[in-house]
């Protein structure tokens, strides 16, 4: 019997061990299952369970914006005002997994009355199988908070989930200041790229610096609850701004450009135009205006309108035409730098300033047609030549250099000191380089692009073409006594981070860096002497004289090219100057695209630069320089109308008899 217990006991035993083992293999494969679940994939499931119970949204970014400065004479900046303002609205989205089937036809004929949506439209996006639609984009916070009154009511009575309709935070741009810089600022697409949630820029600055004011989204979660309300949620992840940019535009000369180009075009008669105001000390531009105007806010009225779509362009940076007379001053100083090449080589100059050169003859080297003035002469020097605006002289100034130094030099200097067939720079998109004819390339028509008669026709604007930017910098350069500068809109480019450092991503201002001369200062002087004859009595723009002030221009009326022939019907008129005429504030150019041709009684034609353009230089500068607190440096102009005025006393009157009674001599 004993043995019959022991036998038991042991199966006993082996039974408790068995199960025992079961047990504990069974518990084994738990924990590691645990582990395997918690520990290995812990995350993924984390993940899966929350994909349940919360969703992301993004947070979004401010793309950067836009800054222009007022500017003090003397003193630099005195303040900034934002251009582009980036204003937070709401887009509408729909969870439509989360709404009952038997209630979506209803919430679909509500929504299309409170929205203005088509209700067929909103049934198919709340009928499909996904936890986020946009319905609807750009609801401001008072539209948002009117919504919510209604769906709290109404998600409450139907037992439909708060989140099931939901918001998200976005930015959009808007122009508090309309047109204003329209075209040089532009804009971005109504609604982003789906993938990256980035703006997709239009033209402009908003293309060129598109890089820097993108920013990155960051991450909302949010959680799915029926009590869960729409402005609970953490933000995980924090947004990341785009850069700010500061541009050199003075607010104020910008817009008396505009006004004053409005009124100059309208009055012309013309089809557009522009003005392109620059610091000639640095190359800081100050107002860039374009008539007719660009409205950035209503971009869908331009681009779907294909005879509106030349309106957006910039048109001082993309389109080059031949610049005509107002290549007569670069002509001037080319002439003045051979001289000095000569002398470096101790040898004889070509010309002086004072010679008497013989312009009654317009034949040419490699010329069919002679070229001619308008007003025949017999002699003049180079003053007179730019008061009147000779042709001819400028040719046999030019024929000279080409007889001492060559085509080779001759074109190195257009290009290589007045920048001539290359870019600027500018910081904005579809700049022309213009165009100068190559030595020794060939034309598709197989003939050369310089000829024996190239160098006559470029000395007097011809067969070049530029924009109004590289004529500006010419011109801008004889203005600052010699020194290069570099045109551009950008005075520096900030980004913040979300704890409030700031990091200088562009530094534009170039008053600590060193000046690179490329003039002689005498040089530039002799050349602005002869310019400010052209706005005193007897110059072609007299049109341009600002009371109390000086000023040196040149007018310029160029026949444009259509279907590769001179037009005798289309012109682009204009006047480029500074002033004052020593060390002046600003120089500005003036363009009239296509000006009536039509005969006005005691003024002329009103295609003339001298008619169009110059007075506008005139109307623009006088409302600058009070504008900027600029002292008068002829303020005896300012008592023509008072007992006291003597003509002779006016800045440079004694020049303008000398010269009119010496000219009278020569070609009596």
């Amino acid at each position: 019997m004993a043995k019959k217990n022991n036998r038991l006991t042991g199966s006993l035993r082996k039974r408790v061990v068995f199960l025992a083992s079961a047990i504990f293999v069974l518990l084994s494969l738990l924990i590691l299952q645990f582990y395997r679940l918690q520990i290995i994939q812990g995350e993924f499931w984390t993940k899966k369970a929350d994909l349940q119970h919360y969703f992301f949204v993004n947070e979004p970014f401010r793309r950067g914006r836009f800054f222009s400065c007022f500017h003090e004479y003397k003193k630099g900046i005195k303040d900034s005002l934002q251009l582009v303002v980036d204003i937070q609205k709401q887009h509408l989205y729909a969870d439509p997994v989360s709404i009952p089937q038997d209630h979506k036809k209803e919430l679909a004929k509500i929504l299309a009355d409170k929205l203005k949506l088509k209700k067929q439209k909103l049934e198919q996006e709340l009928h499909l199988k996904s936890r986020s639609r946009l319905l609807m984009m750009w609801m401001s916070e008072e539209e948002k908070q009117d919504f919510l009154v209604w769906w709290r009511s109404f998600a409450k009575a139907r037992k439909i989930p708060l989140n099931a309709l939901f918001f998200v935070n976005d930015y959009q741009r808007s122009y508090p200041y309309g047109k204003l810089l329209g075209q040089v600022l532009h804009t971005i697409q109504p609604r982003k790229d789906e993938k990256s949630k980035q703006a997709i820029p239009t033209g402009g600055l908003e293309l060129y610096f598109d890089e820097l004011l993108r920013g990155k989204a960051g991450k909302r979660k949010m959680m799915r609850s029926p009590k869960h309300s729409f402005e609970m949620g953490e933000v995980i992840e924090e947004p990341i701004h785009g850069a700010d940019i500061y541009l050199t535009i003075d607010p104020c000369l910008q817009a008396i450009c505009e006004e004053e180009i409005e009124a100059g075009v309208k009055k012309a008669g013309a089809k557009s135009g522009w003005a392109v105001m620059m610091n000639p000390e640095n190359g800081e531009i100050l107002a860039m205006a374009q008539y007719p105007f660009f409205e950035p806010s209503k971009i869908q009225d331009y681009f779907s309108d294909a005879s509106k779509q030349d309106i957006a362009k910039v048109k001082s940076v993309t389109d080059a035409n031949e610049p005509g007379s107002v290549m007569k001053p670069i002509t001037c100083a080319i002439a003045l730098m051979a001289n000095e090449e000569l002398r470096r080589r101790k040898e004889p100059p070509i010309f002086d300033p004072k010679e008497k050169v013989a312009v009654e003859n317009g034949d040419f080297p490699g010329r069919v047609k002679p070229i001619k003035d308008t007003k025949p002469m017999k002699w003049l020097n180079m003053e007179m030549a730019l008061q009147k605006s000779s042709n001819i002289y400028m040719g046999r100034i030019i024929e000279r250099v080409i007889q001492r130094l060559g085509d080779k030099w001759y074109r190195k200097v257009l290009q290589e000191c007045f920048g001539f067939g290359k870019k600027t720079g500018i910081e904005l998109p579809g700049e022309s380089p213009g165009r100068l004819p190559s030595i020794g390339k060939l034309h598709p028509n197989g003939k050369l692009e310089w000829s024996l008669p190239t160098p006559f026709s470029l000395a007097i604007g011809h067969n070049v073409q530029a924009n109004s930017i590289q004529l500006l910098q010419a011109l801008s350069m004889i203005a600052n006594g010699g020194y290069k500068i570099e045109p551009t809109l950008v005075r520096k480019a900030i980004r913040t981070d979300a704890s409030g450092r700031t990091e200088i991503l562009i530094n534009g201002r170039k008053s600590d860096k060193p000046k690179t001369r490329v003039l002689p200062k005498s040089l530039t002087e002799t050349v602005v002497q002869g310019l400010k004859y052209v706005t005193k009595p007897g110059g072609g723009g007299f049109r341009a004289d600002i009371a109390g002030f000086t000023e040196a221009g040149k007018t310029a009326t160029a026949n444009k090219i259509v279907n590769g022939q001179y037009s005798k019907e289309k012109f682009c008129s204009s006047f480029i100057g500074f002033t004052p005429a020593v060390n002046p504030v600003f120089s500005l150019l003036i363009t009239i695209d296509e000006p009536s041709t039509a005969y006005v009684p005691g003024v002329g034609h009103l295609y003339y630069g001298g008619i169009s353009a110059a007075p506008i230089f005139r109307a623009i500068g006088e409302r600058a320089l009070e504008y900027l607190g600029i002292q008068p440096d002829d303020p005896h102009d300012l008592l023509k109308n008072s007992e006291n005025f003597d003509k002779d006393k006016l800045d440079w009157m004694k020049e303008v008899k000398r010269l009119q009674e010496i000219m009278q001599k020569w070609n009596n």
